[in-house]
Parts: structure tokens; C-alpha cells; sequence
């Protein structure tokens, strides 16, 4: 009893945590089919273009790896589900989207090439 007289604060934190981690959750599962799969594709779209930037050209397997990689940490449930294949599919979709930004969008060639705000440590 001690313990919790002395350490209210951390037990109300953690339940503050989870109650907010199981309300997204709970937002994100009652939303449409579509939505959902619309908030990955843009996910994809962002993870694209950090592996384009972090890795660069003429690296397509490994860029899927890591694209990959990134999405099993985000999304493990959702990785269970998705084959591979499937999900190459939905990242070759959000690799076009990126080449249609990259043609069109001065600041996004300039972000993907690296140039943008880099800051040397």
C-alpha cells in the first residue's frame, strides 16, 4: 500500500498511456476498410521516400527490404495478414506516386536528394 501511496503518479501515467494507445487503436480498427488501407498507402508513400533517400538509386531489393523492415515494426499485425506479395504491390504503387511527385514537385526532388535541412553532427 505504501508503494502506491508513494508511486500514484507513475500508475496514473501508465494509465494514461495505455488508455491512450488503446483509443487509437480502438479508432483505427472501427474505421472502414478503405481508410485503413488509405493510411498505409500514405505510410508507404512516406517510408518510400525515406528509403529513396536514405538509400538511393539502383538498390531495389534492398529499398523493399527496408521498406519492409520499417512496416513489420509499424504495422506487426497488419504483416501477419498482408502476403509479400501483396504488400510489393502496394509499395510498387506507392513508388510510382513518388516518381509522379518527384516529376512535379521541386521541394520533394529536393528532400529525396538529400538536400534539404541536413544538418552535419
Amino acid at each position: 500500500m505504501k508503494y502506491i501511496v508513494e508511486n500514484w503518479f507513475v500508475i496514473v501515467g501508465l494509465i494514461a498511456v495505455l488508455a491512450a494507445g488503446g483509443y487509437a487503436i480502438y479508432v483505427f480498427v472501427k474505421m472502414p476498410s478503405d481508410k485503413q488501407l488509405n493510411k498505409v498507402r500514405e505510410w508507404l508513400l512516406y517510408a518510400v521516400t525515406k528509403a529513396e533517400k536514405e538509400l538511393g538509386g539502383g538498390t531495389g531489393q534492398i529499398k523493399l527490404r527496408y521498406v519492409y523492415d520499417m512496416f513489420v515494426a509499424r504495422f506487426a499485425w497488419l504483416a501477419r495478414v498482408i502476403s509479400f506479395e501483396a504488400f510489393s504491390m502496394m509499395v510498387d504503387e506507392a513508388l510510382e506516386r513518388m516518381k509522379k511527385m518527384l516529376e512535379s514537385n521541386k521541394a520533394m526532388q529536393t528532400l529525396v536528394s538529400g538536400e534539404a535541412g541536413e544538418v552535419n553532427e
